[in-house]
């Protein structure tokens, strides 16, 4: 599978996967659940509305998700997430580097697994907080015409008066972990300059 792919901040990757049973913990919802779950609710219709329009071109469609996605996602901590075996043996230098690449890599990847999933549709139906900064766990149903629905969670951080996106676990699987194994993997494989002049590569191929 390509890096691409394997790394993409995509909603739903899994769409043939199982539903997930709620644990028991996401029966009680904190006294903030309201808002959290109309956040996942508001982002994933407006998603969806962009993703419907008809009149707009794949290019037009890529250009909306990448002025809307990145207030949405905490594209600062996921990024800082994805290195952090490497963090302290990389210079400031590649950090840079890294750092101005990711955000367009993940907005590209993100909106282009988005785009397979027009018809799908997310409900959320119950929340449970997470850590101790104030995260909460979204949990959410989606489904697709012809297909078996799947659970899907957002962790959200409370960030000026709303949310951002700090993780997805679909079916099971955590998307964090999944990604940051997957950087790693290709670190180790290649060197940390080699996966910023990928990303670089990626957006290049994606502006074309």
């Amino acid at each position: 599978m390509r890096l691409a792919t394997k790394i993409a901040f995509g909603l739903l990757t899994a769409a043939t996967a199982q539903v997930v049973p709620l644990s028991p913990a996401a029966a009680q919802a904190p006294a903030d659940s309201a808002a959290a779950s109309k956040y996942v609710d508001d982002l994933s219709g407006r998603v969806f509305a962009i993703l419907k329009d008809k009149s707009l071109s794949r290019s037009q469609i890529r250009a909306r998700f990448r002025q809307m996605l990145p207030s949405e996602f905490d594209l600062d901590e996921i990024g800082n997430r994805l290195i952090r075996r490497y963090r302290s043996q990389i210079t400031a230098n590649q950090y840079a580097a890294y750092k101005a690449a990711l955000p367009e890599f993940a907005i590209d990847a993100y909106g282009d697994r988005l785009m397979n999933y027009a018809d799908a549709k997310v409900q959320p139906i119950r929340t449970v907080p997470r850590g101790t900064k104030g995260d909460i766990d979204v949990y959410s149903r989606v489904t697709t015409p012809n297909k078996a629905p799947f659970d899907a969670i957002w962790t959200l951080r409370p960030e000026g008066g709303s949310y951002k996106v700090l993780n997805l676990t679909i079916s099971g699987i955590n998307l964090a972990l999944t990604q940051e194994a997957d950087f790693s993997s290709y670190i180790a494989k290649n060197g940390f300059d080699a996966l910023v002049a990928f990303l670089k590569s990626a957006n290049a191929k994606a502006s074309a």
